[in-house]
């Protein structure tokens, strides 16, 4: 579209490439002649789709978020990091200590954190993918039954 922004008539033509198909519906649905111009086409989009946008969460929102009993780690960091997505600006740092202070006291994810703190987010992301998958080794065996020769 950033191509074309000067020509606003050809921005109009443009403009239903971009749409996916629920707003093309809307776009197909819009009367002959009903929009005069490429402002008037954002406008109408605009207030058709606004409460579709994202809203940035603040940062309280991560503070308030901690791992509920009998919560896997693995619901726990989805939780945790779609909060986390759905924030604006870098809070990194704050993740790190966030992440582990709302642990259980007892878990060896916050234990690990605590005893060899990371420094990037990709360690901190790393170390949570090897405690997934231990826990979920852990939740398959538990499932099985032993065979006793």
């Amino acid at each position: 579209m950033v191509v074309y922004s000067k020509d606003k008539a050809l921005m109009c033509k443009v403009f239903p490439s971009s749409l996916r198909p629920v707003a093309m519906r809307w776009f197909d649905s819009l009367k002959a002649d009903s929009i005069n111009s490429y402002k008037e086409l954002t406008q109408a989009f605009d207030s058709r789709f606004i409460t579709h946008r994202r809203v940035a969460r603040p940062l309280s929102s991560l503070l308030s978020l901690s791992m509920h009993e009998g919560e896997t780690l693995k619901a726990y960091s989805d939780r945790y990091w779609e909060m986390f997505n759905d924030m604006e600006g870098n809070f990194d740092a704050m993740a790190f200590d966030t992440f582990k202070l709302d642990l259980p006291t007892d878990h060896g994810l916050r234990m690990s954190l605590f005893g060899n703190p990371v420094t990037n987010m990709r360690q901190l992301i790393d170390r949570i993918e090897n405690y997934k998958r231990v826990e979920e080794d852990q939740q398959q065996g538990k499932g099985k039954d032993k065979v006793i020769p």
